[in-house]
């Protein structure tokens, strides 16, 4: 009956890369790249926005991300009310101010 089973005999581990700071090194310097060209870039213009966003006031000339300049008339803590035209305002949320323009950018209003 010992003609269809094999002896099975031990062998010694394979030798495989050391468990070490080297095999992490890639890794790390992946991290770091990550961190200069995405991570903070990002976090610094989202600073930047909110800053811009919380210094608002009434007279100030914005555009919205959807497109709409106009002047801010109103405000309040997560609205502000803009008047895009002659007797026409809108609300919109704070946030969605992309830019802040200079004085006088709108003509007209």
């Amino acid at each position: 009956m010992s003609f269809f089973i094999s002896n099975a005999w031990a062998e010694a581990p394979a030798a495989g890369p050391q468990a070490g700071i080297g095999s992490f090194l890639p890794l790390i310097i992946i991290f770091i790249i990550f961190y200069f060209l995405l991570i903070r870039p990002q976090s610094k213009r989202a600073k930047e926005h909110k800053n811009m966003v919380s210094a608002l006031a009434k007279g100030d000339e914005v555009a919205t991300n959807g497109g709409m300049l106009g002047k801010i008339v109103d405000l309040d803590e997560s609205f502000m009310t803009l008047e895009i035209a002659n007797n026409v305002q809108v609300k919109v949320q704070r946030n969605a101010v992309s830019t802040l323009l200079p004085k006088g950018t709108i003509k007209g209003s």
